[in-house]
């Protein structure tokens, strides 16, 4: 089985939603880095951990 190597990084958006990201990739227009980057299952682990609900943000509010 070949491992992984490709390295993320997760992206937010204005609608507080993420998404990964290749790191090396150029970031697309409405998108920032959420300061958090490596390897696809952890930056999985890390958006799960942020992002639990799912609902826009005026919805939260």
């Amino acid at each position: 089985m070949n491992e992984d190597h490709r390295r993320y990084t997760v992206l937010v958006n204005d609608a507080e939603q993420y998404a990964l990201h290749p790191e090396a990739a150029r970031v697309p227009g409405g998108w920032r880095p959420a300061g958090f980057s490596g390897d696809e299952n952890a930056c999985a682990r890390h958006v799960d951990e942020r992002w639990t609900d799912m609902r826009p943000p005026q919805a939260r509010r």
